[in-house]
Formats: C-alpha cells, structure tokens, sequence
C-alpha cells in the first residue's frame, strides 16, 4: 500500500487592513468633505421644495374655498330686489315687469301702476307699493315662466308663478294690479 502524505496547502498572502492600519490620505478627506457638502445643500435644497409645494397647495386650497359656490350667497343671487336698487339678475321693475336671470319680462294678465313714467304722484305711489308686494311674492317660493304670449295690447307677456300659483292672479288679489282687459290703461289717480 502506497501512503500518501499529507501536502500543507499553499498559504494566502493579506494585506494589512486598510481601515484600521493605513491612514486616511488628504485627498480622500477633501472628497468626504465634498460630499458632506453636497449633501448639506440637497437637504436644504429639498426643505425648500418642499416649502414652495407647500405654499402652492395652501394658496390652491384658498382659492378653491374662496370661489366655491357658497350656497347663502347663491340663494341671495336669486332673489327678486328692487332693479333700482340692485345689481342682479333677478329684479323688480315695477308691479307688472321683472327681470329674471338678466331677461326683461312683462307678466301677463296684469297691469300695475306705473312708478317711471307715472302720471301722478299716487299712481308712482301706489307702483312702488305693488312693485315690493310683487318681490316678496316672487322671492316666497320657485318662479317658474311660462311660454311668451301676446297680451290684448299685443304686447309680448309671460306667464309667471310662485310654488305653481299664478303672479297675476295673486297680484290682483292683493289689489295691487288690475286685470288686463285690453283697453285703456287704468287711471291710477285719484
């Protein structure tokens, strides 16, 4: 029998370590310094990106909340005011005559005192009168308007309502308009 004998095995050459036995060169610790730099000015550089996102959303955020339909100031828009006194879409001229969403509207089946152009001073009276019973009417519930049709004068009128009640008929009821027959305006003096 052929014994074999045991052959050490080649041993491996280390180098020395280089961090815990070599020192750090200069030029190393100039590029460590560099990047600590670099890295400083990233962070404040990503602080204030992150502020003017910031601002960005919280001026996005109030003018959202300040052009957002406000449901008061929606409500206030519809109503019917007085055209002399009012910017609005919606207004009264006088005791027959509106103007709705910006449309001028005679109201059909009525005639009411005239407050421009009266001939006296109770028919202007009484036309300011019918022109405040003829808004709080009108600001008391949903106006619907109806179809355009000619009245006996052959001017072009609308029916007009309130909650599905009839304006003309609740105007004359009120004494503060006339039915139009046709004929001659009404004499509103005394």
């Amino acid at each position: 029998m052929i014994r074999r004998s045991k052959t050490a095995k080649p041993t491996v050459e280390l180098r020395p370590s280089r961090i815990r036995r070599q020192p750090v060169r200069e030029e190393e610790k100039k590029k460590l310094v560099i990047s600590e730099e670099r890295e400083i000015w990233g962070g404040v550089a990503g602080i204030l990106l992150f502020a003017v996102a910031l601002a960005i959303a919280t001026l996005g955020v109030s003018a959202a909340t300040l052009f957002h339909e406000n449901p008061a100031a929606a409500a206030k828009a519809a109503e019917f005011q007085q055209c002399y006194s009012s910017d609005g879409a919606n207004c009264v001229i006088d005791g027959d005559t509106i103007y709705v969403a910006g449309e001028k509207l005679a109201i059909a089946g009525i005639v009411a005192p005239r407050i421009q152009g009266a001939r006296c001073e109770d028919e202007r009276n009484q036309g300011i009168t019918a022109a405040v019973q003829l808004a709080d009417l009108l600001n008391s519930g949903k106006v619907a308007v109806g179809a355009a049709v000619r009245g006996p004068d052959g001017q072009v009128r609308r029916a007009v309502a309130v909650n599905g009640r009839d304006v003309a008929a609740a105007m004359v009821g009120l004494g503060a308009a006339r039915e139009d027959d046709g004929g001659a305006a009404p004499n509103w003096c005394s």
